[in-house]
């Protein structure tokens, strides 16, 4: 005869005081049939972790996923009192003793990194860069000198590292597919900022270490520096356990904490300053600067974060006084601003967060000089025009035609009004025209303009000379600001009697010659605008 037992209790304990408290015996909310023994039931002694069924999952398909070597579906059946005809379904819960699960190690990935950072191998103390997307184990240190890296760890919690920070991966341990993870992290020097995510039922470990003391946190939000003076830890959501290991005190959010290395400073426990009154401010804007303005709170100072929503990139970090900071120089995309108050430690209060969406649109750039069809005498001349957008860059491109298919030269990419090309011009004719970017995504170009600069095309040499039958083929070098060649055939080499002249609008021609004669060829650059040629040097043909 079966019976429904009493639903269990829902116990959250995190891992980091599983030493202090332990899961009391509850029973399971499942159809029983016969109770196996007890001799192999729960111990008061071992920690647990409690699984509710799915639906489409069986307790023995769940089981073999769950539990390590040496653990069957059978042992677990009996851990929890469960005959092997007992009938476990949907919504139902069962206990697994935590050392019975899969451990296995789980690499954090670096989710973005802004400036220089270098990651320290745990296995062969070899320094790379860091880089997005790198795998970071455990062992391994990150080192940030003026660079800020963002770290997802396997079950998407993430730590942010400040500047000038050191953090090292101790423990990245993930319990199977059970979705627990046991994270424990030594804060070196520095500042990290983390967002853990709530640990599912039964409880995970998350630790940040430093010299001198532990922050044992689950599923929080909370910032903590350590110095050669001591240790500071800001919570603004959750709870954070926070002390000597052993003497840790419960800090919730909104509150802060302090440990000094001087054992007489004790652990001292503080409210934050509060969030700061923030006026609004759009948030999609279409032009920057964008002012960020606050009520005057008293504080001395704050603090503005802005990070990249998608990769959690820390983009920006300003300490400000007063009461507005102007936003700008963001490229496209979608961001967090956080606003927080400084007290007079410099210690950050709780957060203002705002959502910024920049769409910036670049705009067609006005030309100033050279006008059009000017012609210059410098082989660099001065390119001047007009921006007409916000947190604009631009360039100048010179072209050999106006489709702008055959790039010559460039300027630096700059927030600039005027730009010489990065190279000089070989007389000729050109086409101009001015680039603008805004946002890193949003180009325009502006009209294109003709200029000549001034001077002598340079001569046209002849590449090679191929004999075929009673035919010959020329091939010459191309002058790339010339529109056509002009090609004349003597029997003398000072060219005094031409018996062929030909305009050619191409880098080759084919001449038919009179077996057993000599011949001369020559060849120059001929231009559209007011530009001198130079022929260039003669070219001996014979055919046998």
């Amino acid at each position: 005869m079966s019976k429904r037992l009493l639903p269990l209790t829902t116990v959250f304990i995190a891992l980091a005081f599983l030493s202090l408290a332990m899961p009391a015996h509850a029973e399971l909310s499942l159809t029983q049939g016969s109770a196996s023994s007890p001799a192999t039931a729960t111990s008061g002694s071992v920690p647990e972790w409690t699984y509710t069924l799915k639906s489409g999952e069986t307790f023995s398909d769940v089981a073999s996923e769950l539990l390590a070597t040496g653990h069957s579906v059978a042992q677990l059946r009996q851990y929890n009192q469960l005959s092997q005809n007992a009938v476990v379904d949907t919504g139902d819960r069962f206990r697994i003793p935590l050392n019975w699960l899969r451990r296995q190690p789980e690499p954090a990935r670096v989710r973005s990194v802004s400036g220089t950072v270098q990651l320290i191998s745990g296995r062969d103390g070899q320094k790379r860069p860091l880089t997005a997307n790198s795998l970071v184990r455990v062992g391994d240190e990150i080192v940030s000198a003026q660079g800020t890296a963002t770290v997802e760890l396997a079950d998407g919690s993430e730590v942010r590292l400040s500047p000038d920070s050191r953090l090292m991966f101790n423990r990245l341990t993930q319990y199977g597919k059970s979705g627990m993870v046991d994270t424990r992290l030594r804060l070196n020097k520095g500042e990290v900022h983390t967002r853990v995510k709530p640990v599912m039922e039964g409880g995970a470990r998350f630790e940040i270490e430093t010299p001198s003391a532990v922050a044992a946190v689950r599923g929080t939000a909370f910032t903590v520096q350590t110095s050669p003076a001591g240790t500071e830890l800001q919570v603004t959501k959750g709870i954070v356990d926070f002390g000597p290991r052993g003497k840790t005190q419960r800090v919730p959010a909104g509150y802060g904490a302090s440990l000094s290395t001087n054992s007489a400073g004790g652990l001292r426990i503080r409210r934050l300053p509060p969030a700061p009154a923030v006026d609004p401010i759009p948030e999609s804007v279409t032009s920057l600067p964008v002012a960020l303005r606050w009520s005057e709170d008293g504080a001395p100072a704050h603090r503005v974060d802005i990070f990249e929503k998608d990769s959690g990139r820390w983009i920006k970090s300003r300490k400000v006084t007063g009461s507005n900071f102007d936003i700008s120089l963001l490229d496209n995309g979608q961001y967090e601003v956080q606003l927080a108050a400084l007290d007079n430690r410099g210690m950050a209060g709780m957060p203002a967060s705002l959502p910024l969406n920049v769409n910036l649109q670049a705009q067609p750039a006005t030309l100033v000089s050279p006008a059009p069809g000017a012609t210059a005498n410098d082989d660099m001349p001065e390119f001047q025009w007009k921006l007409n957008g916000s947190n604009e860059v631009a360039r100048v491109e010179i072209a050999g035609d106006d489709s702008f298919s055959d790039l010559i030269t460039t300027s630096e990419w700059a927030p600039e009004n005027q730009a010489l090309p990065s190279r000089p011009l070989s007389p000729g004719e050109y086409y101009w025209r001015v680039v603008t970017e805004a946002g890193g995504t949003s180009v325009t170009e502006s009209e294109a303009r003709k200029l000549v600069v001034n001077g002598s095309l340079p001569p046209t040499r002849i590449i090679s000379v191929n004999y075929l039958n009673s035919q010959v083929r020329i091939f010459w070098e191309k002058v790339n600001t010339a529109s056509e060649y002009r090609l004349q055939l003597s029997e003398g080499p000072q060219f005094h009697n031409i018996i062929k002249e030909a305009t050619l609008a191409d880098t080759t021609a084919a001449l038919r010659l009179i077996p057993g004669r000599r011949y001369f060829v020559r060849l120059k650059a001929l231009s559209n605008g007011p530009l001198t040629s130079r022929w260039g040097p003669g070219r001996e043909l014979y055919l046998e």
